[in-house]
């Protein structure tokens, strides 16, 4: 599948892993409506190759992403009202973490930089978390006059807790990457040089040990269930995901693979033979109003 080209976004697929990397560094990749869509259709790239493996986040320069561009002055956030009767406008921030929410490949944030705004509420969907020595966070929402973005008021306490999630949302205050570590944020910290082969370190287990549709199938059960109103919504979507791998071809091959002493080659497909446990789940249009 021949790689798709961005204005906003460096894309590159290697050893079975995409590499998105925001690029604007002059403006120290701050996110605008182009890089909301870019981001959108890059994991719609990624869901649709299926040697895609696993999805790492990055940024060029100094800074991952110095949240929303600015450019506009005052009437940055500032909208048309809409239309009597129609909801408020969906934030761009939101649209993007929705997307990254149901991307069928693991995900991992490597944090080069400077994450403020949407800039770290995007990645808060991401499955790992990894930061620099250099990175600095910031929910800088209430300081700006407005609110916070990105579904991170569902992100950010499940990920966190309430009492952390407040505390920086309230404050609104640039906080080092030691404190992220020390309240959950991220998982590690790297030196810069360090980072990325970090990060392709952990997709690189996933992709050598894992069948991609058990880990697609896997990824959305963790992630849908953090909203479920009891264990047995859990119980009942892992017994019809077991139940459909149990009919497929990587079943066969995983425990051949396990009596055989050697690496498995799972030969199912995400892009084509996903099992389809999500009936009647409600799937946002990203890119809409």
């Amino acid at each position: 599948m021949p790689a798709p080209s961005f204005e906003t976004l460096l894309y590159a697929v290697d050893d079975g892993i995409a590499t998105i990397t925001l690029n604007r560094p002059d403006k120290m990749n701050a996110f605008n409506p182009v890089m909301m869509q870019d981001l959108i259709d890059a994991f719609d790239a990624t869901d649709a190759d299926d040697a895609v493996k696993a999805v790492i986040v990055t940024g060029t320069g100094k800074a991952f992403c110095s949240g929303a561009d600015l450019s506009g002055g005052t009437d940055t956030f500032s909208k048309a009202a809409p239309a009597e009767g129609q909801p408020a406008p969906r934030d761009t921030a939101g649209r993007v973490t929705l997307r990254i929410y149901d991307s069928l490949k693991p995900v991992i944030g490597a944090c080069n930089g400077a994450a403020v705004g949407v800039g770290v509420t995007m990645q808060l969907p991401m499955d790992v978390r990894l930061a620099s020595t250099n990175a600095r966070f910031g929910f800088i929402f209430a300081r700006r006059g407005i609110t916070v973005e990105g579904a991170s008021t569902w992100f950010l306490p499940r990920i966190v807790g309430p009492s952390t999630a407040m505390e920086w949302a309230a404050t609104g205050r640039i906080f080092p990457a030691t404190e992220a570590l020390e309240r959950g944020l991220i998982r590690s910290i790297h030196e810069p040089d360090d980072l990325l082969p970090a990060a392709r370190a952990i997709a690189q287990e996933i992709i050598q040990n894992s069948a991609p549709v058990s880990v697609a199938l896997t990824r959305q059960m963790i992630w849908r269930m953090m909203g479920a109103s009891h264990p047995m919504v859990a119980h009942l979507y892992e017994s019809r995901a077991l139940y459909e791998r149990g009919k497929q071809n990587d079943r066969v091959e995983g425990i051949q693979s396990f009596f055989e002493k050697r690496d498995a080659k799972f030969p199912d497909s995400v892009a084509n033979q996903l099992p389809p446990i999500w009936d009647g789940w409600h799937k946002p249009e990203y890119g809409e109003g």
